[in-house]
């Protein structure tokens, strides 16, 4: 008897143990939730089939390469090689002609095949021929903790990555010249079909934290987080808030853009900049090259969209050519669209493409050209996604409300342009303290000085992505942003 009892102790105290354990966790990690949470209550989730697995394919490169110098807003390039160069990986290939201290390094070692010019001489790409065996320039590896801000800033200016940092206002690659009053980087990716940076980011935590520390070195650094428990927990165990204050975001696409996180942690006035990494790789490159002195850029992308036949990741380095992921990964006879980058701020490109500076997925959706619909939009329509209601699928979302119904989309328009409706679309799915519809108005009238007011100095494009998606009168209003945030800047120089 006196054995059963000391049994039914031991399991007693052994539970009551395990449940206060996992209740301090539980608390502890409320805590830290809901000192940092910010909750959003705009935007719009799309859940699109096509979603890549969590696993890794390999890939035989076929050694053709190109640095393509629109994949850097702003930046106005000069080349510096010629037809016939040799150059290693990290030698420069072009440099920004109104920062000529900005330079932009080869991915890879070998021969410059070609420098390809468009309408007016315009430079659309340096394309390099790599070496069987890569040979890299040595930067030389250095200790984070005794470097200054400027040390990292001259490191990466010599390195050829410092032009993958973004700057607001403008949205535009950054000005090494004015130091910003903040640093704030996403590790978000919430747009449709987005890659994970949690799986590109493991075994490669120490290079993030040597990223996040050197940044911390020029400004305080902002790290945007989403609720996933599980990713939180990883981030804090590497150390990170040492260097960053980390803030989550509790909310739908866009709460990842980098200009959302500004817009409710440390907004920008007039005469203010803060740099901004959107893509949350750039902060590997940067610790790759510290913690090496080699440059390095690989990307993990996600091979995704309804007309991949195996949604998956590979890892490419940037300017590989595209025919290296895509061979036989689709149906070659149906007519596709494949976007380099996401569906909503993607730019269309082909097999012969070569992956941008900053995208993190290669998007193969249906072109929808071809689509032959009997009786067209008069159809109730059950696997067409709406906003507005217009059809009947979104009575479905109430029956999978734990597990969104997913769609398989094309790239149709579905209408024309037409004159803009002052409908509160935009405010719906826009998760920050501007008039979105207001301010495309003072863009499109020209008026810099309502522009301003309306705070055109806190927006990116891609801010207005979900709103063009949304948009009933179809205008495309990432481009004219864009162009606003061009003329805003000319007048300003």
């Amino acid at each position: 008897m006196q054995q059963l009892f000391l049994g039914f102790l031991c399991s007693f105290c052994s539970f009551f143990a395990k449940f206060a354990a996992i209740f301090r966790e539980t608390f502890q990690f409320f805590i830290l939730y809901m000192a940092n949470v910010i909750k959003l209550h705009k935007g719009l989730d799309i859940h699109l089939q096509g979603k890549a697995e969590e696993k890794l394919i390999t890939l035989k490169s076929n050694g053709q390469y190109a640095l393509v110098p629109d994949d850097f807003e702003g930046v106005t390039p000069k080349v510096i090689v010629k037809e016939g160069d040799k150059v290693k990986a990290g030698d420069a290939l072009f440099i920004n002609k109104q920062y000529p201290q900005v330079k932009f390094a080869s991915p890879v070692s070998g021969t410059v095949r070609a420098v390809v010019r468009g309408e007016r001489r315009k430079v659309l790409c340096i394309k390099v021929e790599a070496d069987k065996e890569q040979q890299f320039t040595d930067f030389g590896k250095k200790d984070v903790s005794k470097m200054d801000g400027q040390q990292v800033i001259d490191t990466l200016l010599e390195a050829g990555i410092f032009g993958y940092i973004n700057q607001l206002p403008y949205a535009v690659s950054t000005n090494p010249s004015v130091l910003p009053k903040a640093i704030f980087v996403s590790v978000l990716r919430d747009k449709p079909l987005a890659a994970s940076f949690d799986f590109e980011v493991q075994g490669q935590e120490a290079d993030f934290v040597t990223g996040i520390q050197a940044l911390s070195k020029i400004a305080k650094t902002y790290i945007g987080l989403g609720i996933q428990p599980d990713f939180q927990s990883a981030i804090r165990q590497m150390g990170i808030e040492q260097y960053a204050e980390l803030n989550i975001f509790d909310g739908k696409c866009p709460a990842g853009n980098v200009g959302v996180q500004v817009n409710h942690i440390d907004p920008v006035n007039k005469g203010e900049v803060v740099w901004t990494i959107g893509d949350p790789t750039v902060v590997l490159f940067i610790g790759r090259l510290l913690n090496t002195g080699k440059v390095n850029l690989t990307r993990r992308i996600a091979l995704c969209g309804s007309e991949v036949k195996q949604p998956a990741y590979a890892d490419m380095l940037v300017g590989e050519e595209l025919a290296t992921l895509l061979s036989n990964s689709y149906d070659a006879s149906k007519h596709v669209r494949i976007i380099n980058g996401n569906v909503l701020t993607g730019r269309p490109t082909t097999k012969d493409g070569f992956l941008g500076a900053h995208t993190s997925e290669i998007t193969v959706i249906p072109e929808g050209d071809d689509a032959d619909e009997m009786l067209g939009w008069i159809l109730p329509r059950l696997k067409q996604f709406s906003v507005s209601r217009s059809y009947f699928s979104w009575l479905q979302n109430l029956w999978f409300s734990n597990n969104k119904k997913q769609y398989a989309l094309d790239a149709r328009v579905k209408g024309g342009e037409r004159h803009m409706i002052m409908s509160g679309e935009y405010d719906k799915v826009l998760p920050m303290d501007i008039y979105g519809e207001y301010l495309i108005k003072a863009i499109i009238a020209g008026d810099i000085d309502r522009q301003e007011a309306l705070g055109i100095y806190e927006v990116s494009p891609e801010d207005f992505a979900l709103a063009e998606f949304v948009d009933s009168s179809k205008l495309e209003l990432q481009r004219i942003v864009r162009e606003g945030l061009n003329i805003l800047r000319k007048e300003n120089a």
